[in-house]
């Protein structure tokens, strides 16, 4: 848990990266994240070096064994003058991650010249999934003097701040929660408690292999990690924990910098080697298909994409250039039979009126079992944006399912609709959680109540309008109004207050005698002005 401490510390961190005039949420992010990789090599070399001490056993290591090549290590430099730390990770550390492979930093020759490191039989084999996306990344900490505060304002985190992995990811977290503008491809940040709530409803198991097709800073894939580790921990085996480092978490973007930050993101949760690929999920350049157990998302809703890139496959379930809709064809495809997706989408996929969305709508509830429709109020993302919002589940099955779905109206998150979203006591979330997964005992409750059933029959009829206002019953509570006599005789005693509160004010400013102004009509006191 991030306590109101480390809160403070990341916020000072934060002021002195303003302060240095980098001023984006997002660019402040990726610049700590650098920095956060570069002391976890070095983390990472101490660990190897106490091992070999132990065992007396050669390890490979991560930064050469030269004198340049140790002067890149973070407990090397740290403490040294700010000039000379700016030069070193500007000229030395930063180019030698930006090209590092197979787990190794290259050297530098005596011209100071990067040395590039010949290419191996095992490929990116020991690379973070972080370090395959560093090719492009910029270092733009603007002054030594700025880089310093960072450096001490990391340090003295990690060493008196952050016990573990759990407290590294929490704190990443934190710090991810400052984006309040979305990325360069309206990619915005989940809120924890929203993707927390969707993956309480799948409930994955160690045994999962799941993806989300539009990762962003991978949130969902965080939140799943952390949900199976919290309750498989103790009963794992070796090979659940070798799936769980890596092949367990596919995530896909179009943004090399999301990318980055998720792959820190994942990296600080002990997946070590997830599969984060830079790709257009809707394109023809992905072409997975039944090979996920579940899939997790918030897709992008805005703009539409070029159609000639749309795969073919994609647009013969819903022929539309609309990302929304595209992306709900995209995890029945890349969803195994049996496989479970809980998806954020916009109001209007549930009610559009266009073949394209009546078709996704038809796929869902007749081809496959739709489950559930979490209507959420408008001001869950906020300060983002102010969309309303549903969360779909549904299961992959080829040949339907679905007989009743179950909707329900969400009015509070715990958190106020407003762009301050403060903590209030409302909240929904465990009564959903609670309730979906007792469904049997819903099968009485009525329309008027905040869950209930619809047939299948009904939502087929009504063209498939999954909208939950389209089924809901409002209960109307007569309200006895009184009568015009009684509401005119209120009128004239509150006159006959004011007339009364004014002379009597008259009479304290003016000195005139109570007696002269009692029995005063209105155009009477405005003769007197």
């Amino acid at each position: 848990m991030v306590t109101g401490t480390i809160k403070n510390k990341v916020d000072k961190i934060w002021t002195d990266i303003w302060a240095g005039g980098i001023t984006n949420p997002l660019t402040v992010i990726e610049q700590l994240t650098y920095l956060m990789f570069i002391r976890s090599l070095d983390e990472k070399e101490l660990e190897t070096e106490e091992f070999e001490n132990l065992s007396g056993e050669k390890l490979d290591k991560i930064f050469p064994q030269s004198a340049v090549g140790q002067s890149m290590r973070w407990s090397k430099f740290k403490n040294d003058d700010p000039r000379a730390i700016y030069d070193v990770i500007s000229q030395r550390v930063f180019p030698a991650i930006k090209n590092m492979k197979h787990g190794h930093l290259p050297d530098f020759n005596q011209q100071g010249e990067l040395v590039e490191i010949e290419n191996e039989a095992d490929g990116s084999e020991g690379n973070t999934a972080f370090a395959r996306y560093m090719s492009d990344a910029m270092f733009l900490i603007p002054t030594p003097q700025v880089l310093q505060k960072i450096i001490t304002g990391l340090d003295d985190l990690y060493e008196h701040d952050l016990t573990g992995l759990d407290m590294q990811g929490d704190l990443y977290e934190y710090m991810l929660s400052k984006l309040s503008t979305a990325g360069q491809n309206g990619q915005f940040r989940t809120p924890k408690h929203i993707r927390e709530m969707m993956v309480e409803l799948l409930r994955p198991t160690p045994e999962d292999i799941i993806c989300d097709p539009a990762c962003g800073t991978a949130g969902f894939l965080v939140s799943a990690a952390e949900y199976v580790r919290s309750h498989y921990e103790n009963t794992m085996t070796s090979e659940q924990w070798e799936h769980f480092a890596g092949p367990m978490f596919t995530g896909f973007d179009t943004d090399r910098t999301m990318l980055r930050i998720s792959a820190m993101n994942l990296m600080l949760h002990s997946i070590s080697r997830p599969e984060i690929d830079y790709k257009d999920s809707v394109s023809k350049q992905n072409e997975i298909r039944d090979k996920f157990t579940m899939c997790l998302a918030n897709p992008p809703f805005k703009g539409t994409v070029d159609a000639e890139s749309i795969s073919d496959n994609l647009k013969a379930v819903t022929n539309t250039k609309k990302t929304e809709l595209l992306f709900l064809a995209l995890f029945l495809r890349m969803l195994k039979k049996g496989g479970q997706c809980a998806c954020i989408v916009p109001d209007g996929v549930l009610f559009g009126s266009s073949k394209a969305h009546k078709a996704i709508r038809k796929e869902l509830v007749e081809n496959h079992q739709l489950r559930a429709v979490i209507s959420m109020p408008s001001g869950v993302f906020k300060p983002y944006a102010g969309v309303s919002t549903a969360v779909l589940v549904f299961t992959k099955t080829g040949a339907g399912g679905t007989e009743n779905v179950w909707f329900y109206d969400m009015k509070a998150d715990g958190f106020s609709l407003d762009d301050k979203r403060s903590e209030i006591a409302d909240n929904d979330i465990p009564d959903i959680i609670g309730r979906f997964h007792n469904l049997d005992k819903e099968a009485d409750r009525q329309r008027t109540e905040q869950s209930f059933f619809v047939p299948k029959q009904e939502i087929a009829d009504n063209d498939y309008d999954l909208s939950i206002n389209k089924y809901k019953k409002v209960e109307y509570v007569p309200v006895e109004y009184p009568s015009t006599q009684e509401i005119m005789k209120d009128i004239v005693a509150t006159e006959s207050e004011i007339q009364k509160g004014i002379k009597l004010l008259w009479s304290d400013l003016e000195g005139t005698p109570w007696s002269e102004l009692e029995g005063k009509t209105w155009a009477e006191l405005e003769g007197m002005l």
